[in-house]
């Protein structure tokens, strides 16, 4: 579809507006080698004094002889209001961006830079996503080697702007390789900033940096300032399932620090693939694969109840039959949303399937 003048020229307004404010950074991707620099905490350090005395020495007083007096009664004054002391305010983040049923799109999508030869996503697909009953976009907004920290906004804005008229949520998603936390906080801020854009979700796989208590480290370093930065933001991590790492095979990613991310985060989507899994293994069961991830996920962060998007497996090698069973472990968990990746691979026959994700 050829765009228009007034097309062209309401992209080229919506670039300057990103470079103006921060969101577009016009520069080379930094290397990912360069050392970590750890952020100073930003909040001030709070002292707590002990509060002065004011007893006063005891003193000795000769005893008197005093005449009887009569004393007026004493009058009573009305007690002081109490001290309200408010309780920090904590923001209501809404769960609404991951609810329902959604559909995935990276770089290698929709973009020019990375795409190798697929057909692109373009407008007339978001409106076929609309057609097709799902309730949010999750678009891969950069990439680690991309030139700028926002990619290819003159098609990126285009595809949010057009979601949004067709009634979408948008969660923008980025894939942080832990070698550079600063160029991956950045990328993320970046993607949280573009118009349009509903939540946030981080992408917890790569495993470029090999030190594993460094990973760690790092991932619980980007994750806690990107929850004080976004405060009223809702946060989505993306990791692993647990049955993976757990048992399939543990040295994927050793003490991966469930527990002190669960804060952190108010949505949590395992990549539960059954279709990445060999019948053998009794994984390749979509409805017990769906169903284990949930449930020792919810053990490791200690939070029964989270709220959970389950990702099924790659579309083209998911069948209705595996829909039909993520779909009925993930009711019996009360999950919040469900998808398959992604959209390029999904047939009209599983968007049939999936449609009991809606509401």
């Amino acid at each position: 579809m050829r765009p228009s003048r007034h097309h062209i020229a309401a992209v080229a307004v919506w670039i300057a507006v990103l470079v103006m404010s921060g969101v577009l950074v016009l520069r080379p991707d930094t290397s990912p080698t360069h050392p970590m620099q750890a952020a100073a905490d930003p909040r001030p350090a709070v002292t707590t004094l002990p509060l002065p005395t004011t007893t006063a020495p005891p003193t000795t007083v000769a005893p008197t002889t005093v005449a009887p007096t009569t004393v007026a009664p004493a009058t009573t004054a009305p007690p002081p209001p109490p001290v309200t002391v408010q309780a920090a305010q904590v923001p209501v983040r809404s769960l609404a961006p991951y609810g329902g049923l959604g559909t995935w799109i990276d770089v290698y999508d929709w973009s020019t830079t990375f795409n190798r030869g697929t057909q692109r996503v373009e407008l007339a697909d978001i409106d076929r996503m609309a057609a097709s009953g799902v309730q949010t976009l999750y678009v891969q907004t950069s990439k680690w080697d991309a030139p700028t920290d926002v990619l290819e906004p003159e098609r990126l804005l285009p595809m949010i702007q057009r979601a949004k008229a067709k009634g979408m949520h948008v969660v923008a998603w980025y894939l942080p390789t832990f070698v550079n936390p600063q160029a991956d906080m950045g990328r993320l801020m970046a993607a949280s900033r573009i118009p349009g854009v509903d939540a946030l979700a981080v992408d917890v796989e790569s495993r470029t940096l090999a030190d594993v208590t460094e990973r760690n480290r790092r991932l619980l370093e980007i994750s806690t300032n990107l929850r004080a930065a976004l405060p009223g933001m809702t946060l989505g991590a993306i990791p692993f399932p647990p049955v993976v790492t757990e048992v399939i095979n543990p040295k994927l990613w050793p003490r991966f620090p469930w527990r002190a991310l669960a804060p952190l985060y108010d949505v949590w989507l395992p990549m539960s693939y059954q279709s990445d899994r060999k019948a053998a293994s009794g994984y390749r069961d979509a409805y017990r694969y769906t169903a284990e991830n949930i449930d020792r996920m919810r053990a490791r962060l200690g939070r029964p109840n989270v709220p959970v998007h389950t990702i099924g497996g790659i579309a083209d090698q998911t069948s209705t039959s595996d829909v039909a069973a993520m779909l009925r472990a993930a009711q019996q968990r009360k999950v919040v949303g469900g998808s398959l990746y992604d959209w390029r691979t999904t047939s009209a026959e599983l968007w049939a399937a999936l449609q009991a994700f809606r509401g």
